[in-house]
């Protein structure tokens, strides 16, 4: 069974034209080849902003490309048959497909309708106003172009609960709509960041409507026939009560042909709001350590004054490393990206070892630093901003190692704030590695490794450093790093 690892093959600004998915299946063979055996892919389907859609203004499930609606065929990334096409060459390279799905919210309704609605307080939106509204708002889906196909459902102000902009009045804020499902508040099981975080943006979906919550079910058994996907990634959780996706995730996994890999992206720092979440849902998700990955921002950002030894207190792969996916960057983290703390190049190399060598969580790898990115766009100053984020080099030397070596049991040299390492012991059938890092000036560690690793000569299979370490009878050896940098130490054999 090879270690699981997930590469993020889009990134915000990634360019549009329909490039994607043909890049997709162009490098497939190539990621076989270093390790790579899942892949995310971006939503699929049309958004409101159709050919310059990342995905997440999702205006039709069911449009993965095929039909002409908000300006074009094609999404940002392709049309329908690219699409399967870059999922064909996935599989027939083992590597498992993986994909977003945003179920919050939609944009770019097609008619208005007549509806009453309360103000809300966007900065506590437990507050809601006793003023009933009268007004119009893009609540109405019909989908006239895809006419049918595939769904006949039609989506109305009875599928949502809240929308951020209505008209006669013309108004722009947070307000709530009166139906027969919403009740006098939001959904509960959702975060208590402003009170109640179920309001995210555009038209809110309402799961109390069994109607709906049977759509979106038939939805994902039809985009699992489509495309043969073997997981999801699911969308701003924090948002979308956890007794939904508890119910969508049992029923996917019981029409599915195999087990799905299931990710879900709820973005706290604070892991007992995880823990909550994963307890609410009875794990049948994995999260995203949050907590983790601002942890690398930090550590990137302070240096050699950053305690190293303490970098996965308070995370979820220290708490629950069996529902932890770990990641150093994604799409939103990006530089000028909503959730922006981006990771210093000099201390991605350290990081990514940490989540690709390491026995604990699912590594994610975020396509920019295996592929470069460069880009522009306005800051939160209004000044617009040029972007490079360099190709990480050695990260396919990571990738690949944790394929090779990344095996056995894992044992801990926490003991530094600079310099710190971890045993793998490898087992019958795969070898081992000893990995050494410091934020600091070059670092060392005296490792035993036990009698079945004496006198063996040792090399750093990233070349960073030069000499071989061969260990005495006892299976010892010091096993060294420069400054601000990784080596991976293996058996000068295996190599």
């Amino acid at each position: 069974m090879k270690n699981p690892t997930l590469l993020q093959f889009f990134h915000w600004y990634y360019p549009g034209g329909g490039k994607l998915w043909a890049e997709v299946a162009e490098r497939a063979a190539t990621l076989n080849d270093i390790g790579v055996n899942m892949v995310w892919l971006p939503p699929a389907y049309k958004g409101s902003s159709g050919g310059y859609s990342v995905g997440y203004d999702v205006y039709d499930l069911f449009d993965l490309g095929e039909f002409d609606q908000k300006g074009s065929v094609a999404t940002k990334y392709g049309d329908k048959a690219q699409l399967q096409a870059a999922i064909k060459a996935l599989k027939e390279n083992d590597i498992a497909v993986v994909l977003d799905v945003v179920l919050n919210h939609k944009m770019g309704a097609d008619e208005k309708e007549q509806v009453r609605v309360n103000r809300v307080n966007e900065e506590n939106r437990n507050e809601i106003d006793a003023e009933v509204i009268e007004c119009e708002a893009w609540t109405r889906y019909t989908f006239p172009v895809r006419a049918g196909k595939y769904s006949q459902f039609i989506w109305d102000y009875k599928c949502f609960s809240g929308v951020d902009h209505i008209e006669n009045p013309h108004e722009d804020g947070i307000f709530k709509i009166i139906n027969d499902y919403t009740g006098d508040g939001w959904n509960d099981q959702v975060d208590d960041e402003l009170g109640n975080f179920d309001y995210l943006m555009g038209e809110n979906i309402d799961f109390r409507n069994h109607a709906v919550t049977e759509e979106l079910k038939y939805w994902a058994r039809w985009v699992m026939e489509q495309t043969g996907c073997n997981g999801f990634r699911l969308d701003a959780v924090k948002h979308i009560p956890a007794w939904f996706y508890k119910e969508w995730i049992e029923h996917v996994q019981e029409v599915a042909e195999q087990p799905l890999f299931i990710v879900a992206e709820y973005w706290s720092h604070e892991v007992d709001k995880l823990q909550e979440y994963i307890a609410q849902v009875e794990g049948k998700t994995m999260l995203f350590d949050a907590p983790l990955q601002m942890k690398f921002h930090q550590a990137s950002k302070e240096g050699r004054e950053y305690d190293m030894s303490q970098i996965f207190t308070g995370t979820l792969v220290e708490a629950d490393p069996f529902h932890a996916v770990t990641l150093v960057a994604n799409h939103d983290t990006q530089p000028l990206q909503s959730l922006e703390a981006p990771v210093e190049p000099w201390f991605k190399p350290l990081a990514y070892a940490l989540i690709l060598l390491r026995e604990n969580g699912v590594p994610s790898v975020f396509y920019p630093d295996l592929f470069g990115a460069s880009y522009d766009d306005e800051g939160g100053d209004g000044e617009t901003y040029h972007i490079d984020m360099p190709v990480i080099e050695q990260l396919d030397d990571l990738i690949h190692a944790r394929e090779l070596f990344a095996h056995g049991v894992q044992t801990l040299y926490f003991d530094h704030p600079n310099c710190i390492a971890f045993s793998r012991s490898g087992t019958e059938e795969y070898p081992g590695c000893v990995v050494v890092l410091s934020n600091g000036d070059d670092g060392e560690k005296v490792i035993t490794l036990g009698d079945n690793y004496g006198g063996k000569n040792w090399r750093d299979y990233l070349g960073n450093r030069e000499e071989t370490v061969t260990t005495d009878e006892n299976g010892s050896a010091t096993f060294a790093c420069n400054g601000g940098s990784v080596s991976v130490w293996v058996i000068e054999e295996v190599l």
